[in-house]
């Protein structure tokens, strides 16, 4: 359980935001609010896609923002386009022997 300390001089009001942070970073909050009411299968269901659409979301948006720093982890390495159309290149048109 979430507990929070009133330290001397500290107002009752600021402990309240404290402890009202500590439960809405685990999760209590929202628990709390869902749990109120009966929450149908239906609802339950596009609850869930809402969340997965969010987080996929963020997945891109993180993804994209290293993309256009140019933070590639593969920078100086070749794909495996660039290395056949090399090795294409170097490999002569016309094989004929006679």
């Amino acid at each position: 359980m979430t507990d929070v300390e009133v330290n001397k001089g500290e107002s009752v009001d600021r402990a309240l935001k404290r402890l009202k942070n500590k439960l809405e970073a685990e999760g209590i909050m929202d628990e709390m609010r869902r749990l109120r009411s009966f929450e149908t299968p239906f609802q339950r269901y596009r609850r869930k896609q809402r969340t997965a659409a969010k987080k996929s979301r963020m997945k891109f948006r993180t993804n994209l923002q290293v993309f256009r720093r140019g933070n590639t982890t593969k920078d100086s390495e070749e794909t495996p386009v660039e290395q056949a159309e090399t090795v294409a290149a170097e490999t002569p048109a016309d094989n004929s022997e006679a």
